[in-house]
């Protein structure tokens, strides 16, 4: 009787392995499965978002070779890069803010006590400028014209200007 309590235990033990051996090796097989289908999903998602930011840079200085050829032809030397001279003409356009009647760059005047003041700015080429600006409720859009000036002075001209109407509450 011993023996065979001791065959059945052995017998058990042994189904017992079998089954964890198997369970383990079909749960990694599973995993590995799992995360190659994910690592699929995540290339394929971050070549969407790639494509996306590819295409929303599309009009911009830093993807446009014939607006830096130009800056490498200008009679300004003194901006090493585009980069620089398109931070220069951000920083510029951007002090008007400092005016007590606001951004004159945004192209609309004063409505109630808040002035208009420009948030964003994107250099889109060698000569023009798109801006969002705001006083708090009312939002608007500028297309700019930008000149360097053989002073490196920086003029800017408003194209057109749009003032979104306020959202009812």
């Amino acid at each position: 009787m011993k023996k065979s309590l001791f065959l059945y235990l052995f017998i058990i033990a042994v189904l017992m392995n079998i089954f964890t051996y198997m369970y383990f090796s079909k749960q990694a097989s599973f995993e590995k499965t799992q995360l190659e289908k994910s690592g699929a999903k995540y290339k394929d998602s971050l070549t969407t978002v790639t494509n996306q930011l590819s295409d929303a840079n599309y009009f911009s200085i830093e993807n446009n070779q014939n607006a830096q050829n130009y800056f490498d032809t200008a009679s300004v030397k003194s901006f090493a890069s585009y980069g620089k001279l398109s931070q220069y003409v951000k920083d510029k356009l951007m002090s008007g803010n400092d005016d007590p009647k606001g951004n004159l760059y945004t192209g609309q005047e004063q409505i109630g006590g808040q002035k208009f003041i420009i948030n964003k700015v994107k250099v889109l080429n060698h000569r023009w400028i798109i801006a969002d600006y705001s006083d708090g409720n009312y939002w608007g859009e500028v297309l700019l014209k930008y000149f360097i000036n053989a002073d490196e002075t920086v003029s800017f001209e408003i194209i057109q200007s749009i003032l979104h109407q306020k959202m009812t509450e």
